[in-house]
């Protein structure tokens, strides 16, 4: 007989969304959405209103009457929301990164500008705190990372434990044409600019795949040693020529990051974010092992093929994230939604929240990729020179 669980959505805004409807995609218990929570009234009860659920007043409300809570709000609220709901024995589903830095709160605050050591060291402390407050709660964090559960790399992960593969090289990208999130320039609400929101996810993947391969050769985990990075802003570079492709109003946040990964054993990833790159969003991951090699194209991919000869015929088709053009040979992406990971990764929270499923994402996942973030910021910082992974208080 099937669970029922009691689900709360906190935030209003494209995370929020894409949450609700992976939510209807879930078989595994019944679903009771007890409301939203947004603390913008107009939001919340827009959001309430188009969807047919209660708006929720309080957070702690919300959070009080739920089973399991989706975290689709701005990174500087995520300790304290996973607090909240752990302390309560409540389930949250938090979005990427776990945490971050926002800022000092002085009005002054450029996150270019501010050390990096004291950032990487606030992350440190809220990743404690946060997995403190998890070992006492009988919940445990849902990490959302969409690109672990996508159908291609679940296919290389199956690979990995079936084949003994022995992972040499990793490379990872995503890449686009600027965020639509406004607010994504300015690091005190972003916590970061592409190295924190837009290489967390390849990064991710990468460390999930290599603990796999751990698991499966030598019996634990094979986790990140050493990090260097080079952080750039392309966009704001006194001679860069705008002609309006490309977004380019941020304050204070970086729009290209190259990462080096050096695990344990000391076989390397390479991962890059930008935000400078036209043609539609580019989510992809190559695998060299000893005994193969996979590319794993999340989006776009090859799938679907058009050729378009006027924009204005597909003016109201949907075609592909980011896409820029609809006009000549296009790759329409029908299943981009399964692609990409999203009602995967919610279906598998929901079994482990009602039956105990073990996780694929999980806080350790996340708090390495944030760590490994964060210490790429501070070597950035230093022109590239190569930094330890101070994993601190949390191990395997």
């Amino acid at each position: 007989m099937k669970k029922k669980l009691r689900v709360g959505i906190i935030g209003s805004g494209f995370a929020a969304t894409f949450h609700y409807t992976a939510i209807q995609s879930v078989t595994a218990v019944d679903i009771d959405i007890v409301g939203v929570f947004s603390p913008t009234k107009e939001n919340r009860e827009r959001f309430a209103e188009q969807r047919g659920i209660p708006a929720i007043d309080s957070l702690d409300e919300l959070i009080d009457t739920s089973d399991i809570v989706h975290t689709c709000t701005p990174v500087s609220t995520h300790e304290q929301i996973l607090t909240l709901a752990l302390e309560r024995d409540i389930f949250p589903i938090v979005e990427k990164p776990l945490t971050g830095f926002c800022g000092d709160n002085s009005d002054s605050f450029r996150g270019d500008l501010y050390s990096k050591r004291k950032a990487l060291q606030a992350v440190k402390a809220s990743i404690k705190r946060i997995l403190t407050v998890e070992q006492k709660s009988k919940a445990s964090i849902l990490y959302a990372e969409n690109w672990v559960y996508a159908p291609t790399i679940q296919k290389e992960r199956e690979i990995i434990e079936k084949s003994g593969a022995q992972i040499l090289w990793i490379k990872g990208e995503q890449s686009h044409s600027g965020s639509a999130a406004l607010n994504s320039g300015f690091w005190k609400i972003a916590g970061g600019g592409v190295a924190a929101c837009n290489a967390i996810h390849p990064l991710s993947a990468a460390l999930y795949l290599k603990r796999k391969e751990g698991l499966t050769r030598v019996g634990d985990p094979i986790l990140p040693r050493s990090v260097s990075a080079r952080i750039h802003e392309i966009t704001r570079l006194p001679d860069y020529r705008d002609q309006g492709h490309l977004r380019c109003e941020y304050h204070d946040t970086e729009d290209l990051a190259q990462i080096h990964v050096e695990f344990e054993d000391g076989t390397v990833a390479d991962i890059v974010a930008s935000a400078i790159v036209l043609g539609g969003i580019n989510n992809r991951l190559e695998v060299v092992a000893n005994n193969h090699r996979t590319l794993c194209n999340i989006n776009p991919n090859n799938i679907m093929q058009t050729f378009n000869p006027r924009e204005d015929y597909l003016k109201d088709v949907y075609v592909v994230e980011k896409a820029g053009t609809k006009q000549g040979w296009l790759n329409p992406a029908p299943g981009e939604y399964y692609s990409t990971g999203y009602p995967q990764e919610i279906e598998a929270f929901y079994r482990s929240a009602a039956y105990g499923d073990p996780l694929e994402s999980d806080s350790i996942l996340a708090a390495d990729a944030v760590s490994t973030i964060f210490s790429a910021y501070l070597l950035a910082e230093q022109d590239g020179k190569k930094v330890t992974i101070e994993r601190g208080s949390y191990d395997r």
